[in-house]
Protein backbone atom coordinates (compact mmCIF):
# COMPACT_ATOMS: atom_id res chain seq x y z
CA UNK A 1 0.00 0.00 0.00
CA UNK A 2 1.29 3.19 -1.02
CA UNK A 3 1.22 5.55 1.92
CA UNK A 4 1.33 9.47 1.68
CA UNK A 5 3.73 10.12 4.59
CA UNK A 6 6.54 8.71 2.90
CA UNK A 7 6.35 11.32 0.38
CA UNK A 8 8.74 13.52 2.11
CA UNK A 9 11.32 10.41 1.80
CA UNK A 10 10.24 10.75 -2.38
CA UNK A 11 10.82 14.26 -2.41
CA UNK A 12 14.34 14.48 -0.43
CA UNK A 13 15.47 11.71 -2.29
CA UNK A 14 14.32 13.37 -5.74
CA UNK A 15 16.03 16.66 -4.61
CA UNK A 16 19.50 15.06 -3.82
CA UNK A 17 19.59 13.54 -7.31
CA UNK A 18 18.19 16.25 -9.60
CA UNK A 19 20.97 18.35 -8.30
CA UNK A 20 23.56 15.72 -9.63
CA UNK A 21 21.67 15.09 -13.08
CA UNK A 22 22.66 18.48 -15.07
CA UNK A 23 20.61 18.12 -18.28
CA UNK A 24 21.42 14.11 -18.58
CA UNK A 25 18.46 11.81 -18.60
CA UNK A 26 17.97 9.74 -15.17
CA UNK A 27 15.70 7.88 -13.18
CA UNK A 28 16.31 9.81 -9.78
CA UNK A 29 13.65 7.73 -7.78
CA UNK A 30 12.81 4.14 -8.15
CA UNK A 31 10.47 2.61 -5.61
CA UNK A 32 9.98 0.13 -7.77
CA UNK A 33 13.07 -2.02 -6.57
CA UNK A 34 10.75 -2.18 -3.16
CA UNK A 35 13.81 -0.07 -1.26
CA UNK A 36 11.54 2.50 0.09
CA UNK A 37 8.61 1.35 2.12
CA UNK A 38 5.57 2.66 0.98
CA UNK A 39 6.80 3.85 -2.29
CA UNK A 40 6.80 0.66 -4.08
CA UNK A 41 4.75 2.05 -6.84
CA UNK A 42 6.28 5.10 -7.79
CA UNK A 43 9.05 6.78 -10.38
CA UNK A 44 10.41 9.78 -10.78
CA UNK A 45 12.65 10.75 -13.82
CA UNK A 46 14.51 13.75 -15.01
CA UNK A 47 14.62 14.34 -18.66
CA UNK A 48 16.95 17.43 -18.54
CA UNK A 49 15.24 20.69 -20.44
CA UNK A 50 13.44 21.32 -17.22
CA UNK A 51 11.22 18.15 -17.44
CA UNK A 52 10.07 15.98 -14.72
CA UNK A 53 8.08 12.78 -15.16
CA UNK A 54 6.55 10.45 -12.29
CA UNK A 55 4.78 7.39 -13.00
CA UNK A 56 2.51 5.84 -10.78
CA UNK A 57 1.76 1.98 -11.55
CA UNK A 58 -0.81 0.98 -9.12
CA UNK A 59 -3.75 2.92 -7.90
CA UNK A 60 -2.92 4.73 -4.51
CA UNK A 61 -6.02 6.15 -2.14
CA UNK A 62 -7.01 9.75 -2.81
CA UNK A 63 -4.43 10.95 -0.16
CA UNK A 64 -1.62 9.96 -1.85
CA UNK A 65 -2.23 12.08 -4.85
CA UNK A 66 -3.50 14.99 -2.71
CA UNK A 67 -0.38 14.94 -0.53
CA UNK A 68 1.61 14.23 -4.03
CA UNK A 69 0.41 17.17 -5.65
CA UNK A 70 1.02 19.26 -2.89
CA UNK A 71 4.53 18.11 -2.71
CA UNK A 72 5.28 18.74 -6.57
CA UNK A 73 3.52 22.40 -5.89
CA UNK A 74 6.34 23.19 -2.86
CA UNK A 75 8.73 21.70 -4.48
CA UNK A 76 8.53 23.59 -7.63
CA UNK A 77 9.21 26.31 -5.76
CA UNK A 78 12.47 25.64 -4.06
CA UNK A 79 15.88 26.85 -5.39
CA UNK A 80 16.70 23.07 -6.66
CA UNK A 81 14.18 23.21 -9.14
CA UNK A 82 14.67 26.79 -10.22
CA UNK A 83 18.70 25.85 -10.08
CA UNK A 84 17.94 22.79 -12.14
CA UNK A 85 16.03 24.68 -14.39
CA UNK A 86 12.82 22.77 -14.08
CA UNK A 87 9.58 23.96 -16.07
CA UNK A 88 7.10 21.04 -15.90
CA UNK A 89 6.15 17.58 -14.28
CA UNK A 90 3.50 15.45 -15.95
CA UNK A 91 2.22 12.43 -14.16
CA UNK A 92 2.22 9.22 -15.80
CA UNK A 93 -1.10 6.62 -14.61
CA UNK A 94 0.54 3.52 -15.73
CA UNK A 95 -2.43 1.27 -13.74
CA UNK A 96 -5.12 3.28 -16.23
CA UNK A 97 -5.81 2.27 -19.68
CA UNK A 98 -3.26 4.31 -22.18
CA UNK A 99 -0.65 4.94 -19.70
CA UNK A 100 -2.91 7.81 -18.92
CA UNK A 101 -0.47 11.44 -18.55
CA UNK A 102 -1.30 14.32 -16.48
CA UNK A 103 0.47 17.99 -16.52
CA UNK A 104 0.71 19.12 -13.22
CA UNK A 105 3.27 21.88 -13.78
CA UNK A 106 4.15 24.03 -17.08
CA UNK A 107 3.55 22.40 -20.51
CA UNK A 108 3.88 18.92 -21.61
CA UNK A 109 6.09 18.88 -24.98
CA UNK A 110 4.79 15.51 -26.95
CA UNK A 111 8.31 15.10 -27.47
CA UNK A 112 11.84 15.87 -26.05
CA UNK A 113 15.30 15.47 -27.03
CA UNK A 114 17.00 13.46 -24.13
CA UNK A 115 20.75 13.07 -23.59
CA UNK A 116 22.64 9.77 -21.90
CA UNK A 117 26.23 9.75 -21.90
CA UNK A 118 26.60 12.80 -24.02
CA UNK A 119 24.01 11.13 -26.63
CA UNK A 120 20.58 12.36 -28.22
CA UNK A 121 17.58 10.20 -28.12
CA UNK A 122 14.05 11.18 -28.96
CA UNK A 123 11.14 10.90 -26.66
CA UNK A 124 7.34 10.40 -26.78
CA UNK A 125 5.56 11.65 -23.92
CA UNK A 126 1.83 11.02 -23.00
CA UNK A 127 1.20 8.70 -25.93
CA UNK A 128 2.26 5.28 -24.65
CA UNK A 129 2.99 3.13 -21.98
CA UNK A 130 7.20 3.29 -22.83
CA UNK A 131 8.57 6.52 -24.34
CA UNK A 132 11.78 4.99 -25.96
CA UNK A 133 14.44 4.47 -23.61
CA UNK A 134 14.75 1.92 -20.74
CA UNK A 135 16.60 3.90 -18.47
CA UNK A 136 18.09 1.21 -16.58
CA UNK A 137 19.83 0.30 -19.56
CA UNK A 138 22.66 3.21 -19.42
CA UNK A 139 25.24 1.19 -18.43
CA UNK A 140 24.64 -1.60 -21.03
CA UNK A 141 24.47 0.97 -23.74
CA UNK A 142 28.26 2.87 -22.23
CA UNK A 143 29.24 -1.04 -22.21
CA UNK A 144 28.79 -1.10 -26.05
CA UNK A 145 29.76 2.27 -26.83
CA UNK A 146 33.12 1.06 -25.28
CA UNK A 147 33.48 -2.33 -26.61
CA UNK A 148 32.31 -1.74 -30.53
CA UNK A 149 35.26 -0.51 -32.16
CA UNK A 150 35.46 -2.02 -35.68
CA UNK A 151 33.13 -4.49 -34.42
CA UNK A 152 30.16 -5.95 -36.49
CA UNK A 153 26.95 -5.61 -34.12
CA UNK A 154 23.50 -7.46 -34.43
CA UNK A 155 21.26 -5.81 -32.11
CA UNK A 156 18.27 -8.18 -31.74
CA UNK A 157 14.49 -6.56 -30.34
CA UNK A 158 16.40 -3.22 -31.27
CA UNK A 159 13.37 -1.28 -30.45
CA UNK A 160 14.17 2.49 -30.82
CA UNK A 161 18.08 1.27 -31.49
CA UNK A 162 19.29 2.82 -28.58
CA UNK A 163 22.64 0.11 -28.41
CA UNK A 164 23.03 0.74 -31.98
CA UNK A 165 23.09 4.81 -31.63
CA UNK A 166 25.87 3.93 -29.00
CA UNK A 167 27.37 0.75 -30.78
CA UNK A 168 28.39 3.85 -33.82
CA UNK A 169 29.28 6.34 -31.35
CA UNK A 170 31.81 3.85 -30.54
CA UNK A 171 32.97 3.51 -34.00
CA UNK A 172 31.31 -0.43 -34.72
CA UNK A 173 32.23 -1.12 -38.50
CA UNK A 174 28.48 -1.79 -38.94
CA UNK A 175 24.95 -2.33 -37.31
CA UNK A 176 22.13 -4.45 -38.00
CA UNK A 177 18.98 -3.63 -36.04
CA UNK A 178 16.01 -6.26 -35.97
CA UNK A 179 12.79 -5.50 -34.73
CA UNK A 180 9.46 -6.51 -35.61
CA UNK A 181 8.45 -2.60 -34.91
CA UNK A 182 9.06 -0.84 -38.14
CA UNK A 183 7.81 2.75 -35.97
CA UNK A 184 10.38 1.96 -33.74
CA UNK A 185 13.09 1.21 -36.23
CA UNK A 186 11.90 4.72 -37.67
CA UNK A 187 12.51 6.75 -34.57
CA UNK A 188 15.95 4.59 -34.59
CA UNK A 189 16.68 6.07 -37.28
CA UNK A 190 15.89 9.77 -36.22
CA UNK A 191 18.24 8.64 -32.90
CA UNK A 192 21.21 8.11 -35.38
CA UNK A 193 20.63 11.58 -37.24
CA UNK A 194 20.46 13.33 -33.95
CA UNK A 195 23.78 12.19 -33.66
CA UNK A 196 24.91 12.62 -36.76
CA UNK A 197 25.68 9.25 -37.80
CA UNK A 198 26.20 7.73 -41.01
CA UNK A 199 23.47 5.62 -41.77
CA UNK A 200 25.15 3.62 -44.28
CA UNK A 201 26.63 1.92 -41.67
CA UNK A 202 23.46 0.73 -39.93
CA UNK A 203 20.50 -1.83 -41.47
CA UNK A 204 16.75 -1.78 -40.10
CA UNK A 205 15.46 -4.95 -40.67
CA UNK A 206 11.34 -4.60 -39.80
CA UNK A 207 11.13 -8.37 -39.44
CA UNK A 208 10.10 -11.19 -36.93
CA UNK A 209 12.84 -12.43 -36.12
CA UNK A 210 12.29 -16.05 -36.12
CA UNK A 211 11.03 -16.07 -39.78
CA UNK A 212 14.46 -13.89 -40.76
CA UNK A 213 17.56 -16.17 -39.86
CA UNK A 214 18.38 -15.86 -43.83
CA UNK A 215 18.19 -12.57 -43.37
CA UNK A 216 20.25 -11.81 -40.13
CA UNK A 217 22.57 -14.30 -40.69
CA UNK A 218 23.82 -12.85 -44.29
CA UNK A 219 24.66 -9.45 -43.04
CA UNK A 220 27.01 -11.88 -40.51
CA UNK A 221 28.98 -13.14 -38.68
CA UNK A 222 29.07 -10.99 -35.86
CA UNK A 223 31.86 -9.82 -33.61
CA UNK A 224 29.06 -8.20 -30.85
CA UNK A 225 25.25 -9.89 -30.45
CA UNK A 226 22.59 -8.03 -28.00
CA UNK A 227 19.68 -9.72 -27.29
CA UNK A 228 17.25 -7.79 -25.45
CA UNK A 229 13.90 -9.16 -25.90
CA UNK A 230 10.61 -8.53 -24.08
CA UNK A 231 9.54 -11.04 -21.45
CA UNK A 232 6.22 -11.20 -23.40
CA UNK A 233 4.65 -10.24 -26.71
CA UNK A 234 1.74 -11.74 -28.13
CA UNK A 235 1.86 -14.11 -30.79
CA UNK A 236 5.89 -13.86 -31.33
CA UNK A 237 7.87 -14.14 -27.95
CA UNK A 238 7.79 -15.74 -24.48
CA UNK A 239 10.73 -15.97 -22.73
CA UNK A 240 11.24 -18.63 -20.65
CA UNK A 241 10.13 -20.54 -24.05
CA UNK A 242 11.79 -18.92 -27.05
CA UNK A 243 15.10 -17.08 -25.90
CA UNK A 244 17.03 -21.12 -26.18
CA UNK A 245 15.40 -20.98 -29.65
CA UNK A 246 18.23 -17.83 -30.19
CA UNK A 247 20.62 -18.86 -28.31
CA UNK A 248 21.04 -22.15 -30.46
CA UNK A 249 21.73 -19.92 -33.65
CA UNK A 250 24.39 -18.36 -32.20
CA UNK A 251 26.79 -20.56 -32.94
CA UNK A 252 25.82 -19.96 -36.76
CA UNK A 253 26.05 -16.02 -36.21
CA UNK A 254 28.98 -15.02 -34.07
CA UNK A 255 32.84 -15.11 -34.74
CA UNK A 256 35.06 -17.07 -32.66
CA UNK A 257 36.20 -14.58 -29.85
CA UNK A 258 33.19 -12.70 -30.58
CA UNK A 259 30.92 -11.30 -27.61
CA UNK A 260 27.34 -11.59 -26.59
CA UNK A 261 25.26 -9.40 -24.13
CA UNK A 262 22.38 -11.53 -23.34
CA UNK A 263 19.55 -9.26 -21.56
CA UNK A 264 16.04 -10.56 -18.86
CA UNK A 265 14.02 -7.57 -17.48
CA UNK A 266 11.74 -10.30 -15.94
CA UNK A 267 11.57 -9.77 -12.01
CA UNK A 268 10.89 -13.85 -11.38
CA UNK A 269 13.80 -14.96 -13.51
CA UNK A 270 17.33 -15.41 -12.02
CA UNK A 271 20.45 -14.82 -13.63
CA UNK A 272 20.45 -18.78 -13.43
CA UNK A 273 18.28 -19.01 -16.33
CA UNK A 274 20.64 -17.09 -18.83
CA UNK A 275 23.63 -19.09 -17.38
CA UNK A 276 21.78 -23.10 -17.86
CA UNK A 277 20.35 -21.90 -21.00
CA UNK A 278 23.49 -20.91 -22.74
CA UNK A 279 25.17 -23.89 -21.53
CA UNK A 280 22.80 -25.81 -22.61
CA UNK A 281 21.82 -24.41 -26.21
CA UNK A 282 25.59 -22.72 -26.99
CA UNK A 283 28.14 -24.24 -24.58
CA UNK A 284 31.21 -22.56 -26.92
CA UNK A 285 29.98 -19.88 -25.11
CA UNK A 286 31.69 -19.30 -21.37
CA UNK A 287 30.35 -16.53 -19.30
CA UNK A 288 32.43 -13.65 -18.43
CA UNK A 289 30.62 -11.47 -16.21
CA UNK A 290 27.03 -9.71 -15.63
CA UNK A 291 27.41 -6.32 -15.96
CA UNK A 292 26.11 -3.56 -12.87
CA UNK A 293 22.74 -1.55 -13.39
CA UNK A 294 22.76 2.15 -12.46
CA UNK A 295 23.18 2.96 -8.94
CA UNK A 296 19.84 4.89 -9.15
CA UNK A 297 17.80 1.78 -10.03
CA UNK A 298 18.43 0.45 -6.36
CA UNK A 299 16.76 -2.96 -5.99
CA UNK A 300 16.13 -5.08 -2.26
CA UNK A 301 17.09 -8.20 -4.36
CA UNK A 302 19.12 -8.23 -7.42
CA UNK A 303 18.14 -11.27 -8.84
CA UNK A 304 14.58 -9.67 -9.42
CA UNK A 305 16.19 -6.47 -11.32
CA UNK A 306 18.16 -5.90 -14.33
CA UNK A 307 20.36 -8.88 -15.98
CA UNK A 308 22.52 -7.81 -18.78
CA UNK A 309 25.28 -11.10 -18.97
CA UNK A 310 28.21 -10.95 -21.17
CA UNK A 311 29.45 -14.44 -22.63
CA UNK A 312 32.35 -14.73 -25.41
CA UNK A 313 32.52 -17.36 -27.43
CA UNK A 314 35.74 -19.53 -27.21
CA UNK A 315 38.10 -21.30 -29.88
Amino acid sequence: MMNPDALETFFDVVSERIKACGNEVRRVFHGRGRCYEGLEQITADWLGQGVLQIAIFKEADPSFYQVLRDGIEKFCQSDIWKNAGGTTVVLQHRDREGAETETLVGEQPQQINVIENGLTYKLDLGKRQNNGLFLDMRLGREWVQNNAKHKRVLNLFAYTCGFSVAAVEGKADQVVNLDMAKSSLSRGRENHQLNQHNLNQVAFLGHELFKSWGKVKKYGPYDLVIIDPPSFQKGSFVLTKDYAKILRRLPDLVEKGGDVLACVNAPDIQPSFLMEQMAECAPEFEFVSRLDNPPEFEDIDTDSALKVMHFKRQG
